[in-house]
């Protein structure tokens, strides 16, 4: 007999070490909620979305690191992000409005303080 094996989540390991405070804060802002905290690592969520911020870093992980968050509405999320002024309040890469890419998703980009870039795209 064959054992059918079933997972209950996923989560991705971000690089948030470069300033550990700052990635908090920056990822607190766009409204994810820590559900578990240590000096190494603070786990975050946001509905059924989660991934855990590692109080670590380094150059080349950071700067490749991607995540993908797929939102309902994407206006409403760019309304907030615009609303959130990230460059200014978190020194990060100027984020970039949704536009359609060439394999048909609606997709803005928002760059986290250690370089990680999250693909936040339209469900459907």
């Amino acid at each position: 007999m064959t054992t059918r094996l079933s997972a209950a989540a996923l989560r991705a390991f971000v690089p948030g070490g470069l300033d550990f405070d700052k990635s908090r804060r920056f990822y607190e802002a766009l409204g994810f909620t820590c559900f578990f905290e240590s000096t190494e690592a603070c786990g975050y969520g946001l509905g059924s979305c989660e991934f855990i911020l590692q109080n670590a870093y380094a150059k080349e992980w950071a700067e490749w690191f991607m995540m993908q968050l797929i939102v309902a509405d994407l206006d409403a999320w760019w309304a907030k992000i615009e609303g959130l002024e990230l460059e200014a309040a978190f020194g990060v890469q100027a984020p970039i409005a949704p536009k359609l890419m060439p394999w048909r998703a609606r997709v803005a980009f928002v760059y986290g303080p250690c370089g990680e870039l999250w693909h936040i795209v339209q469900d459907g």
